[in-house]
């Protein structure tokens, strides 16, 4: 009977149901307060900000140093998700784009994508920069950024 209940939890987590269950592994601690006040990307002024890491995950951290560059997952929690057409870079002048060609924070699942470079490494978190987010960001994961680098 055991076994069965076992077999049935794992064929559970594995299918999920069709479901996608994230879990934030931190928050981002930034300057900026309001969306408004966002550049539309990090390299248009966005300050550095401390990406704090819940305790659970911190042991993830191992390896990364300052100057890395890494990739940066975040939940744009004040996003609108019932978008799938934006005016790019929210300029009236440019035609109506589905929300998949943009990288508009308005859109059924607002994931963001921020390519920083790691400034200082704490036992907790990670200087980070430049990130264009508002403080209080859900992080949902960190991943390392590859460079392509063509063999001769």
């Amino acid at each position: 009977m055991a076994v069965k209940k076992t077999q049935r939890r794992m064929k559970k987590s594995v299918t999920n149901n069709g479901r996608a269950d994230l879990r934030p592994i931190g928050v981002i601690r930034s300057t900026i307060k309001k969306r408004s006040e966002a550049p539309k990307q990090g390299s248009e002024g966005a300050p550095d900000a401390w990406l704090e890491l819940k305790s659970f995950a911190a042991e993830g951290l191992d390896g990364i140093k300052a100057g890395d560059e890494i990739l940066v997952l975040t939940w744009l929690h004040e996003a609108r998700r019932d978008v799938l057409k934006v005016h790019p870079r929210s300029d009236p002048n440019r035609a109506l784009t589905g929300v998949f060609l943009t990288r508009s924070p308005d859109r059924p699942n607002p994931l963001g994508l921020h390519r920083v470079t790691v400034r200082e490494v704490a036992r907790n978190g990670l200087r980070i920069g430049p990130i264009e987010v508002i403080d209080g960001t859900p992080v949902v994961d960190i991943k390392p950024a590859l460079s392509c680098v063509a063999d001769d």
